[in-house]
């Protein structure tokens, strides 16, 4: 839906904390001009009405990730959701990611994913095999993996997962964004690490249940349920439930 913008004032709706664990909403009114995003509404009420409201920001084009909130309900970031598209007779809810603690107003405390992301076997590659010390690849093999390299470590897929969110399954299971840090790495042509056991232990992959509600709320559009995290799925089947993998570790058992 797209609003005409000149000439009016929109109410943002935006949660305060208390200092105390808790909070509540409190709306402010600000004007309307031509080409402002929700983060813009935003810095006009820090700057006129409520000096001491936090908000996380840094790029505001859309590739740092910062400013990650739900926005009527929904996880977006702040700086890409324009006022001209949203329905400004009614309030704009602003609340922080709801996966994360809050540390203050619209501000997470998102460090989990920075420890999580720690745990992960880093990148492994075979050795060279050109004369000259480097790599010979496949177009197409480079080309699958390009796209998990557009995140933006925003967490809004983090915050969508049900999982997460609604089960705050933290401890067992990784979340969409280091599932697709995790394809971007097994899916790479060079690399010869074997992340699988940790995937259906640790990471908790099985937890999954592929609703692709990740996938609709990205930002770079990463197709993270089709590309990454089925085909993960699918060699953690094949690897550890294949009836005839079995029979075969049985007959052929790994030398230690």
């Amino acid at each position: 839906m797209s609003t005409t913008v000149s000439s009016q004032t929109v109410t943002l709706r935006i949660w305060r904390t208390d200092g105390q664990g808790g909070g509540k909403f409190e709306n402010y009114t600000t004007p309307v001009t031509e080409g402002m995003v929700v983060l813009d509404a935003v810095h006009a009420v820090q700057a006129k009405d409520a000096n001491d409201l936090a908000v996380r920001w840094n790029c505001k084009a859309g590739k740092c990730g910062s400013c990650s909130a739900e926005i009527n309900g929904a996880p977006g970031l702040m700086c890409m959701k324009q006022l001209a598209h949203m329905p400004l007779d009614q309030p704009i809810t602003l609340e922080p990611m709801r996966a994360f603690p809050t540390i203050k107003d619209l501000v997470t405390d998102v460090s989990w994913n920075y420890r999580v992301k720690k745990e992960i076997k880093p990148f492994k590659p075979r050795p060279a095999d050109a004369p000259d010390g480097t790599w010979r690849m496949g177009q197409a093999d480079v080309d699958r993996v390009q796209e998990f390299r557009k995140c933006i470590e925003c967490f809004l897929c983090q915050d969508v997962c049900h999982v997460l969110r609604d089960h705050q399954l933290h401890e067992r299971f990784i979340g969409p964004r280091f599932l697709v840090h995790i394809a971007a790495l097994e899916m790479h042509p060079l690399d010869t690490e074997d992340r699988l056991k940790e995937l259906k232990d640790a990471q908790g992959i099985g937890l999954c249940n592929i609703t692709k509600c990740c996938t609709k709320v990205c930002p770079e559009h990463i197709t993270i349920t089709d590309n990454a995290i089925i085909p993960l799925k699918e060699r953690v089947v094949d690897e550890y439930y294949d009836p005839l993998t079995r029979l075969w570790r049985l007959v052929f058992p790994k030398k230690k």
